[in-house]
This record gives structure tokens, C-alpha cells and sequence, in this order.
């Protein structure tokens, strides 16, 4: 069975450097001695970054109009929106200067309400593609903002495949934590935490940093798991992923605070942004806050309520995942 994957897949570099100076392992192609792929197939090994090249003729001798479109699932707080998500998409633009760029937001009750409160309307990906395709582009780099690719990443990349033949080329790039260093990739979730460990306060031997994740009920639940792996591996002492709707649940880890000696706990979101849950869930008064769960629990409790956006090198990582999309849309045609 080892022999078999190994024949049918490939890893290829895109032509590129990460932001790390290290060579951009970003997607996976079949090995070229499969010379009878079927669809079904070549839809299952299309994983990593992922590119389109639309085989019409027509389509393809229009002229090249590219743009990129960032992908979020948006938020309400708009004070955490302007130092993450804005953030974030003013890199991207400074690093593609002249290059449009377009934000898109997925939830619709966000749109709503920040169209409602503040007067400015986010397009839905769809929205944002349907608008791009009237004015004339014909090149899309899809960029997303996701920490893990779950549910959000799912609907993004079905965007991704619902659209891809409306233009002559479309990309889709991948979300903050992808390969784990499987078949030589990177592993995104050892740079993820390179730069999430510059925001960590320094901690005596009863002190605990707890990470707050989101949670999914997709199996890319599973790569908290890999975090809390890499985490310890890494050397990070008294360090704990948890999630709001997923597992490892806050229930889940008071049982390893209380055997590890902890007194005193510091939360913080592993969430682009500072919105909701971090504010309520994580460190709200109500009684059943994690905060307030800690606390009843015994222990000491302090909150650090900045969105993973906010950090820079979280940022630069965004960015050069968008920017490989942006260097496999520039890349010739195969």
C-alpha cells in the first residue's frame, strides 16, 4: 500500500519563496506515469494549494485581469475587525500594489449587521466573484483567512470549484495551519506557533497559558490534537489548546491543570479575531464564562483578548499563503 501511494503521488514546489526563506511546498499533483486519471480521481489528490486552468478556448484568449479575493468569515467587533481582518488585507494589498483586491465575508449575519450598524456592505464570496466576472476579470487568486481547514475552508473551496470554470484561471489558497509536515512539507502548525509564542507572559511553574480554539464537528478537529503535540514537543511547559464547540473541551483540561500543580491560568483566542467568544465565552462574568468556570474551579484567572490578527507574524503568514495563490495564478499554464 506504501509503495502504491507513493507511486500515485507526488509533492512539486511552486516557484516561490515562503516568507520564512524557505522553498513553498504548497499543493500536490499526480505522479506522471498516471496516464489514465479519471475526474474522480484527480479531484481526490487536488489537496494543498489549488489551481484551475479553464480548457475553453474562447476563455482562453481574453486578455489577463487578475485580481485576489479574501475570504473571512467576518466579524461584528469592529475595533478587532480593523487591527486583524483589515490588517491583514492592507498587507496583502501593499504586497500586490496596483492588484485589486477584494474582502468577502461568509456570514450573512454579520453582513447584515455590520450593513445595519455601520452602514458598509460586505460582499459574499459568491457576491464577489459574480461582480469581479462583470467587470471584466478573468484571473482570480482566492485567498483565505481560516485557522484550520474546517467547515469555513470547505465552503470556501466549494466556492472555489462552483466558480472555477466562469473564468480563465482560479487559485485557492490555504488557511493558517494546513501541512504538518507529512511526505516533507512544511509544517505550518510549528510556524503558527513560532509566532503565537511571542505574545505568550512569561510563567513560574504554576502558571498556565490556555489557547482557546473554535472547535468544528469536521475531523480537522483533529489538528488540535497536532497542536498540542507540536506544542509539547516544542518545549512550551503548561501549555493547552481548548475548544468552544469542539474537543479538547475546558472540561477536558481542568483535570490536567489541577495534577500539574497550576494557580494561576492566563486565556487567550487562537482566532483571527478578538469578537464573541473571546469576549463572552472566554472571558465574560457570566457564570458559565471560562473565566468564571476557572475561577470556580479554584484557580487565578487573566485574559489576553487579542485576535491571532493582531500579532504581525500571524499576519505575514496570512499573507504569504495569499500570495501563493497569487504566484500560482502568475505561474505559465501546465
Amino acid at each position: 500500500m506504501k509503495h502504491t501511494v507513493a507511486a500515485a503521488f507526488a509533492a512539486f514546489a511552486l516557484v516561490g519563496v515562503g516568507a520564512w526563506g524557505t522553498s513553498v511546498d504548497a499543493a500536490y499533483q499526480l505522479s506522471s506515469e498516471v496516464k489514465t486519471a479519471t475526474p474522480a480521481l484527480l479531484e481526490a489528490t487536488e489537496i494543498g494549494l489549488r489551481t484551475y486552468v479553464n480548457p475553453d478556448a474562447a476563455m482562453q484568449a481574453k486578455p489577463n485581469k487578475d485580481a485576489i479575493v479574501v475570504m473571512s468569515f467576518g466579524t461584528t467587533f469592529k475595533d478587532t475587525r480593523a487591527k486583524t481582518i483589515d490588517a491583514t488585507i492592507e498587507e496583502i494589498k501593499a504586497q500586490h500594489p496596483g492588484t485589486k483586491v477584494v474582502t468577502a465575508f461568509t456570514s450573512h449575519i454579520i453582513i447584515d449587521r455590520i450593513k445595519a450598524n455601520e452602514g458598509i456592505t460586505y460582499p459574499t464570496p459568491e457576491e464577489a466573484l459574480d461582480q469581479l466576472q462583470k467587470e471584466g476579470y478573468t484571473r482570480v487568486a482566492l485567498a483565505t483567512l481560516d485557522v484550520i481547514p474546517g467547515l469555513e475552508y470547505n465552503y470556501k473551496t466549494a466556492v472555489y470549484n462552483q466558480y472555477k470554470h466562469n473564468f480563465k484561471k482560479m487559485t485557492i489558497g490555504m488557511p493558517l495551519l494546513y501541512w504538518m509536515g507529512q511526505e516533507e512539507q512544511r509544517d505550518d502548525i510549528v510556524t503558527m506557533l513560532d509566532a503565537l509564542r511571542t505574545q505568550f507572559p512569561q510563567q513560574t511553574a504554576s502558571d498556565a497559558i490556555l489557547i482557546m480554539a473554535h472547535g468544528t464537528p469536521d475531523p480537522s478537529n483533529a489538528y488540535y490534537s497536532v497542536i498540542q503535540d507540536r506544542i509539547d514537543s516544542m518545549g512550551l511547559k503548561n501549555v493547552y489548546v481548548y475548544s468552544v464547540e469542539g474537543w479538547p473541551r475546558l472540561d477536558d483540561i481542568i483535570p490536567q491543570l489541577k495534577a500539574n500543580g497550576i494557580k494561576h491560568v492566563t486565556l487567550m483566542p487562537m482566532m483571527m479575531v478578538a469578537g464573541d467568544h473571546a469576549n463572552n465565552d472566554m472571558a465574560g462574568d457570566e457564570p458559565d464564562s471560562h473565566k468564571s468556570q476557572l475561577e470556580a474551579a479554584g484557580f487565578t484567572v487573566g485574559t489576553y483578548i487579542h485576535g491571532m490578527g493582531e500579532n504581525q507574524k500571524i499576519r505575514d503568514i496570512f499573507a504569504a499563503h495569499a500570495d501563493e495563490a497569487w504566484q500560482a495564478l502568475q505561474a505559465d499554464n501546465k
